[in-house]
């Protein structure tokens, strides 16, 4: 199978695995074309997986992923790292645009904890050798991250934190952290925007019946998709399978009134199982 890459090259699936027999075997995806829409640097994973499946990825990004507009907030952050007892990233973006920047000071500092909302953010972290990390391993968002005994009032108050993440965003987790004693900075490490070009690649798979369902990461993105559509596109994304991986993302496409929403398991895995799961031929 190929990957259409908007904004990419072309790339190959390299084909189908035999069962013990030597036989071809049918696979989960065989026939089933996926939009993929998260941002460009991060739609490769499940691209990949939905290709190792046999299905055929296209990939449209509905998040632009870019340095923040004012790299200031970051300079600050880094100059006064030594004051702080936590260091959070909201997800794998927020690890890319401050990461390095701290570890271009020298070793990851000793009092200074990682903590991640998801399992990607650990293993962007872990990729640039910072372990352990402090992180939820059932749900995946603020909510699970707030649960945790080492985020309870007892063990942050008087502390101070530091909150790597994008512009705009949910206030939850530095409010509620604020109400439990802690000093909370929020950094704003990289800017999210919405891609330019326009729906046109993906009103042409509509028009030509070639593509099965989408796939959608946050409820940003999911805003951005259904902004970028005109009123006709918006009444076919209503009648599209939906694959999403938090129930939050699930509540605003049923606000949005996109009734052809399926809730899977968290991250890229919970995507590919559920599109895996799914009963293509019924």
């Amino acid at each position: 199978m190929t990957s259409r890459w908007y904004f990419a090259s072309e790339e190959g699936f390299s084909g189908a695995p035999g069962d013990t027999h030597g036989r071809p075997m049918r696979m989960p995806l065989q026939g089933v074309t996926v939009v993929v829409t998260r941002p460009r640097a991060q739609a490769a994973g499940l691209a990949a997986m939905i290709e190792a499946a046999g299905g055929e990825a296209v990939i449209f990004p509905v998040l632009e992923i870019s340095a923040a507009d004012d790299p200031a907030p970051l300079a600050a952050a880094l100059a006064a790292l030594d004051d702080y007892a936590l260091a959070v990233f909201i997800s794998p973006n927020a690890v890319a645009y401050s990461a390095p920047a701290i570890l271009s000071r020298g070793p990851w500092p000793a009092g200074l904890n990682a903590v991640a909302v998801g399992g990607g953010t650990v293993a962007a972290l872990a990729n640039l050798g910072v372990a352990p990390t402090l992180a939820p391993t059932t749900r995946f968002d603020s909510e699970a991250l707030l649960e945790l005994p080492e985020m309870q009032a007892d063990a942050v108050a008087g502390k101070r934190v530091a909150i790597f993440r994008g512009n705009g965003g949910r206030e939850l987790l530095a409010d509620t952290l604020r109400a439990r004693g802690a000093r909370v900075d929020c950094i704003t490490c990289y800017h999210r925007s919405v891609p330019a070009g326009g729906s046109a690649p993906l009103k042409d798979l509509w028009d030509s019946g070639c593509f099965d369902a989408i796939t959608v990461s946050s409820s940003e993105g999911l805003r951005n998709l259904h902004d970028l559509l005109d009123a006709e596109d918006r009444q076919r994304l209503a009648e599209t399978l939906l694959f999403v991986p938090h129930q939050r993302i699930a509540e605003a496409a049923h606000a949005l009134g996109l009734t052809q929403t399926i809730l899977t398991a968290p991250a890229d895995a919970g995507i590919i199982a559920g599109l895996c799961a799914y009963n293509w031929r019924q």
